[in-house]
């Protein structure tokens, strides 16, 4: 299995184990630029050098053997599971895609056609009924979790519980856990556990959020897409997530963690 998702500056100065849609665009380019002095050009999740990544085949043994030695320091970044899977919708399944087509080419007509959801286009300022095609979404999502149909789950709405597992369950073990809501806290708290051959003034990194201005604002507060059935959906695809990360399942409306990641027990939960 290895370490799929897992990341590496060149200079072995830190690990970091990728989660789709909680700041990873952000901290890869971090990484690259405490290597090398500036930012990759163009989106760091295409960069084929500069940087260790185990979807680089060259790059596998020596990831493999840093972490099973636990050499560097390792992390990863985790989200509050509401405002996560509401922003890959409006990325992925109505945003434009980087490339200028909708993305994995016929997802989109085919959650048109099976589940009634809308998405907008640009040509009419992406006007739909965002609520109720989010809603639809979430029982799609739920089915690709529960019984991998109509397709396996994609990576942007899988749990973060299965994603952060794979690293442990290979022989890794984290060092910090941080959460996307408090970034810049997390990420320095990396950076001064770690020597980085370029110094990172955390306060000048731009956010680079790949995926920003391609699809449709989000029209209303967080806690207006997720009635009590919505709310169900969730807990059936991310309860481990907000228990294992500390988020609040009771408030939508309510981002922030309600404590502190027990590395010790994400371990215990996530090794077996």
């Amino acid at each position: 299995m290895g370490f799929p998702g897992t990341w590496m500056t060149e200079s072995e100065s830190v690990v970091y184990r990728v989660v789709p849609k909680c700041a990873c665009s952000t901290i890869g380019q971090i990484m690259y630029y405490s290597d090398h002095g500036e930012f990759f050009d163009g989106d760091i999740h295409d960069a084929k050098g500069g940087m260790h990544k185990w979807a680089i085949e060259d790059s596998q043994k020596l990831i493999e053997a840093n972490v099973q030695a636990h050499k560097s320091y390792a992390f990863t970044c985790v989200r509050n599971p509401y405002t996560r899977i509401l922003s890959s919708f409006f990325d992925k399944i109505c945003g434009i895609q980087r490339n200028g087509k909708r993305y994995r080419g016929n997802l989109v007509p085919l959650l048109i056609q099976k589940y009634g959801i809308e998405v907008g286009d640009p040509d009419n300022g992406f006007e739909f009924d965002q609520i109720q095609s989010f809603r639809r979404f979430l029982l799609f999502a739920r089915d690709t979790i529960r019984w991998r149909r109509p397709m396996d789950p994609d990576i942007h709405w899988s749990a973060m519980s299965g994603h952060v597992s794979t690293f442990i369950v290979n022989g890794g073990r984290y060092d910090n856990i941080f959460f996307t809501e408090k970034f810049n806290e997390g990420m320095q708290s990396v950076l001064d556990a770690i020597k980085t051959p370029k110094p990172v003034d955390l306060a000048s990194v731009p956010r680079f959020n790949e995926s920003e201005g391609h699809g449709p604002k989000r029209a209303h507060p967080v806690e207006d897409y997720f009635d009590d059935l919505s709310m169900h959906l969730v807990w059936e695809m991310y309860h481990r997530d907000f228990k294992l990360f500390q988020y609040d399942f009771e408030n939508p409306g309510n981002k922030m963690p309600l404590g502190e990641v027990d590395l010790d027990e994400v371990h215990a939960k996530l090794g077996d």
